[in-house]
C-alpha cells in the first residue's frame, strides 16, 4: 500500500513538475517574441502651428424679442359687427383692425350733438342780457353749466366710440385672429399678436469683469438653429446701468437689422460680442486637445537620434474655443508640430508615423499589436 501511494506521489509530481515547466519554456519564448518584434508606429495626423491673428468675442446667450410687440386686445366689452385684418398680413399704425357695435354710443351722440345749438344758444343769450342786468348771474352760470356739461359728454360719447374701434398702435405684422364676427367680447380678450419685426433685439447677459471691454455700437454677431449657416450681425444698443448683486452679470441690449425676416421672436439665440483682433497668437484645431486628469494635453512630435518620429506630451493652457478653433496661451509655440487625430493609444514618447488624413477625423488605420 505504501508502495502503491509513493508512485502516485511521484506521479503527481512529475506531472505538476511539466505543467510548470512548460509554462515558464512558453513565457521564455513569448518574451524573446516581444523583445524580437519591432516597436508598432501608431498612425496619427499632424499640422504645423502658425501664428496668426485671433479674433477674441464674448460668449453669451438669450432670446430674440421684437422691436416692439403687444397683444391686442378691447378695453370696453362688446359685440363684433367688423374684422378688418387677416391672420399674418402686415399692418400700418392706425388701422382699423376690429369693430364692436357702437350703435346705442353713436345714437347717444346724436342726441347731445341735436342739443348741443340749443344749448349754446340759450348760454350766450343769457351772457348778453346779463351783461344788461337783466337775468341773475345764478341764471347764467347755470347755462354755463349746462352748456360745458353737454360738450363733455359729447367728448366722453366719442371717446367711447372710439375706443370700440380697435386700432394697431404701430406699424407691424399680426399674427393669428383669435376672434370671430359676432363674438362677444368680454374686457380684455385677446385679439391677435402684433409685433414690429424691422429690427429684433437680444438680451444677454456678461460677466462684471467684461464690463470693460463692451460699449455701445459694439459689433456683435448672432447665430440661431433655425439658420446654422448664417451669422447676423447686431450693434449693442443699450447697456444696463446697474449689475445684478445676486448672479454678478450686467444686462445688454443688441439690435439686428431684420429685412429679410428670418429672425423671429422668441428664438433661441448664440451671441459673440466682437473684440478687438490680437496679433500673432497659436491657434490649434479642437481636435489637437485631449484632456487627462492633469487638464488639457497636446501631443508634440518630434525626430528622436535615430530619426525616428516619436510624441511628447505637453500640457496647454486653452483661452477661447470658437468653433473647431482654440486659442492656446501657452505649451506650444509656433513650428511645432502636434497631432490632430490618432490620439487614443498614444503615450508619452511612443514612436509615430505621420499619415495624410482629415485632420478632424480618426485615422482608419491603426496598428497591430
Amino acid at each position: 500500500m505504501k508502495k502503491w501511494t509513493l508512485a502516485m506521489l511521484l506521479i503527481a509530481l512529475a506531472l505538476f513538475g511539466s505543467v510548470i515547466g512548460f509554462n515558464l519554456f512558453k513565457q521564455q519564448k513569448i518574451a524573446e517574441f516581444m523583445a524580437n518584434r519591432p516597436e508598432p508606429e501608431f498612425p496619427v495626423t499632424v499640422v504645423d502651428i502658425k501664428t496668426s491673428d485671433w479674433i477674441p468675442t464674448i460668449q453669451a446667450i438669450g432670446f430674440i424679442e421684437p422691436n416692439q410687440g403687444v397683444e391686442i386686445s378691447n378695453e370696453i366689452a362688446g359685440k363684433i359687427d367688423r374684422i378688418s385684418f387677416d391672420s399674418g398680413t402686415k399692418v400700418t399704425k392706425g388701422q382699423l383692425l376690429v369693430n364692436l357695435d357702437s350703435r346705442v354710443e353713436k345714437a347717444n351722440l346724436k342726441s347731445s350733438q341735436a342739443k348741443l345749438n340749443a344749448s349754446k344758444s340759450k348760454f350766450l343769450r343769457y351772457e348778453a342780457l346779463y351783461k344788461k342786468n337783466a337775468v341773475s348771474k345764478e341764471a347764467l352760470d347755470e347755462s354755463e353749466a349746462a352748456y360745458s356739461s353737454l360738450l363733455a359728454d359729447i367728448e366722453s360719447q366719442k371717446a367711447v366710440i372710439e375706443r370700440r374701434q380697435i386700432r394697431a398702435p404701430f406699424d407691424g405684422e399680426v399674427g393669428l385672429r383669435n376672434v370671430f364676427l359676432g363674438e362677444f367680447l368680454s374686457v380684455g380678450t385677446s385679439i391677435v399678436r402684433l409685433e414690429d419685426s424691422s429690427v429684433m433685439r437680444l438680451r444677454f447677459t456678461v460677466p462684471q469683469t467684461q464690463i470693460s471691454k463692451v460699449y455701445l455700437g459694439q459689433v456683435v454677431e448672432i447665430f440661431v438653429d433655425s439658420y446654422p449657416d448664417t451669422a447676423f450681425s447686431g450693434k449693442i444698443s443699450a447697456i444696463e446701468p446697474a449689475v445684478n448683486y445676486q448672479s454678478g452679470l450686467i444686462q445688454i441690449q443688441a439690435d439686428i437689422p431684420n429685412n429679410d425676416s428670418q429672425l423671429r421672436s422668441g428664438m433661441f439665440a448664440r451671441a459673440n460680442v466682437i473684440l478687438p483682433t490680437v496679433e500673432k497668437q497659436i491657434t490649434v484645431p479642437q481636435t489637437a486637445i485631449t484632456f487627462t486628469l492633469y487638464g488639457d494635453n497636446v501631443y508634440i512630435v518630434n525626430e528622436d537620434e535615430n530619426g525616428d518620429l516619436r510624441v511628447t506630451q505637453s500640457v496647454v493652457k486653452v483661452g477661447e474655443r470658437i468653433d473647431a478653433i482654440a486659442h492656446v496661451l501657452e505649451g506650444v509655440k509656433a513650428g511645432d508640430k502636434i497631432v490632430t487625430s490618432g490620439q487614443v493609444r498614444l503615450s508619452n514618447h511612443a514612436k509615430v508615423r505621420i499619415i495624410e488624413n482629415d485632420t478632424l477625423k480618426v485615422p482608419a488605420e491603426t496598428p497591430m499589436l
